[in-house]
C-alpha cells in the first residue's frame, strides 16, 4: 500500500524506538479508542449543498487496515501523535548513529528519497556512507523495469560488469566488520545509474555540486521553455472530479500487481481533460538531469482544499511519453479563487534526455490509488463523506511564472 507522500510517507520509515516507546498496537493513554457507534457517527456526512455523499466501501471502516481485519502497526497513531512518530524515526537523529552505512535503492523505489536523505545526513554527520542507486523499483532489481529495458548492465547481477550487488554488499560487510581485527577505513562511494544513456557512473558525492538548477517554464499552448513569459498569458483550466480521478500509471510504487511500477506509457493519462501537458521542442542535444526535482505552481481552486500533482516525463522520437518522477502537495486551507504558490517535491532522479527527445510536464490533481484523492471539501480524510467537483487554474504570466526546476548537469 502506497501512502500519501505530502505529509505521511515522504521519507524512509526507519524506526529507532527510544526507551519506553509504547508498542504501536497499544491504545494511546491520551486518547481512548472510540466505540463502533462513535466511529460511525464521526463518518456521518454534513449534507452541504453542491456536495455528493460517498456510498459503499468509501463510507465503511477507515482505514484499510480495519476493512481487512489487519493489525494497526502504528500508522494511525503516527497521524494522531506526530511527536510520538517523530521519536520513532531516524530522521534528524543521524548524528546518534556512529556506524558506517550502506544505502541501496532505485529511482522507482517507493523509499528512494528516504534512501538518499539517509545518505546525505550520514555524510553531513561525518560518518562513512556508501550509496548505490539503480533504475529499479522496491522489488525489481532486474534490467527491465516498467516498459523500459535498461540493458543487462543495469541488472543487479551484473552492475555494469562490476559483479553482483549482493557480492558488493558482502565485500562491504567484510571490510566494515572484518573477522575480529580492526575494520579497514571506508570513505564510502557513490554509484549511480544514469537512465537514458543507461550507464553506471561513480561519483564522490550526492547531490552533485556541479548540477545547476534550471527553470523550465509552463507556457501557453502547452509549451515548456527555458524562457519565462514576458507578457500576460491565458491561465490553463481544468475540472477535477474526485469521483473520476486520474488512474495510477507507473511511478515509484509498492502496490498490488495490477499497478505496475516504473516508467510506463502515459498516453491514456495525457488524453484526459483533467491533465495539463507542457512539452519542450525536440532537444538539439542531450540534457542530463541528476538530482532533486521540484515544480513551482501558481494555481487556484474554487474550493477549500485540493491537491496538485506534477509529473516529469521523457518523450521519445516516436512520441511515446514515459514518467520519470512525480510528486503531490495537499492544500488544506485554500482561499477559493485566489492564486497561491505551491511547491511540489518530485523527489530525485538521474536521466539523460537524449537529443531528439522532448521534456514534458504533466499537471493534474489526482493519482489514484497511489495517493488518496482529495474530495475538495476540506473535511478530514478519515471521516469525509462528501465530494465536490473543483475548478482548477494554473497561471503562467510574468507575475506568476509556474515552472519546473531541473538539476541540469553540464556536459
Amino acid at each position: 500500500m502506497d501512502a500519501r507522500r505530502c505529509d505521511r510517507a515522504r521519507h524512509d520509515r526507519a524506526l529507532v524506538p527510544p526507551p519506553g516507546c509504547r508498542h504501536p498496537d497499544a491504545p494511546s493513554p491520551h486518547r481512548p479508542r472510540r466505540t463502533r457507534e462513535q466511529r460511525h457517527r464521526a463518518r456521518a456526512g454534513s449534507g452541504r449543498p453542491g456536495e455528493r455523499r460517498l456510498r459503499g466501501a468509501a463510507r465503511r471502516a477507515v482505514p484499510a487496515f480495519a476493512r481487512h481485519d489487519l493489525p494497526e502497526l502504528g500508522y494511525e497513531r503516527s497521524r494522531r501523535e506526530p511527536d510520538w512518530a517523530q521519536s520513532c524515526r531516524v530522521a534528524g537523529r543521524h548524528d546518534e548513529v556512529d556506524l558506517p552505512t550502506f544505502q541501496l535503492g532505485g529511482w522507482y523505489d517507493i523509499f528512494s528519497q528516504g534512501t538518499l536523505d539517509n545518505f546525505t545526513a550520514m555524510r553531513r554527520a561525518g560518518r562513512s556512507a556508501t550509496l548505490i542507486m539503480g533504475p529499479w523499483t522496491h522489488t525489481n532489481w532486474r534490467h527491465v523495469v516498467g516498459d523500459v529495458n535498461f540493458g543487462f548492465g543495469a541488472n543487479s547481477d551484473f552492475m555494469g560488469m562490476r559483479g553482483r550487488v549482493h557480492d558488493m554488499q558482502l565485500d562491504w560487510f567484510q571490510r566494515t566488520l572484518g573477522d575480529g581485527a580492526a575494520p579497514e577505513p571506508d570513505e564510502g562511494k557513490v554509484l549511480l545509474f544514469v537512465m537514458g544513456i543507461n550507464q553506471w557512473r561513480e561519483e564522490t558525492e550526492w547531490p552533485l555540486s556541479r548540477a545547476v538548477d534550471t527553470d523550465f517554464h509552463l507556457r501557453a499552448d502547452g509549451r515548456l521553455t527555458r524562457e519565462p513569459p514576458s507578457t500576460a498569458e491565458q491561465a490553463e483550466e481544468f475540472t477535477y472530479d474526485p469521483m473520476d480521478p486520474v488512474p495510477t500509471t507507473g511511478g515509484a510504487l509498492f502496490m498490488s500487481d495490477e499497478f505496475r511500477p516504473g516508467p510506463l506509457d502515459q498516453t491514456v493519462v495525457e488524453a484526459r481533460e483533467d491533465v495539463l501537458v507542457f512539452t519542450t521542442e525536440p532537444l538539439p542535444e542531450d540534457v542530463e538531469v541528476t538530482g532533486r526535482v521540484r515544480a513551482v505552481l501558481f494555481a487556484a481552486t474554487d474550493g477549500p482544499s485540493t491537491d496538485w500533482v506534477a509529473r516529469l516525463c521523457d518523450v521519445d522520437e516516436n512520441g511515446v511519453s514515459r514518467n520519470v518522477a512525480d510528486g503531490i502537495v495537499r492544500v488544506r486551507a485554500a482561499t477559493p479563487g485566489e492564486a497561491a504558490e505551491h511547491v511540489v517535491d518530485l523527489w530525485s532522479t538521474s536521466i539523460v534526455f537524449r537529443a531528439g527527445h522532448r521534456i514534458r510536464v504533466q499537471v493534474t490533481s489526482s493519482n489514484v490509488p497511489r495517493w488518496d484523492r482529495n474530495l475538495n471539501t476540506g473535511e478530514p480524510e478519515e471521516s469525509a463523506t462528501t465530494a465536490r467537483v473543483a475548478r482548477q487554474q494554473v497561471f503562467h504570466d510574468p507575475a506568476r511564472p509556474s515552472h519546473i526546476v531541473l538539476p541540469v548537469v553540464p556536459a
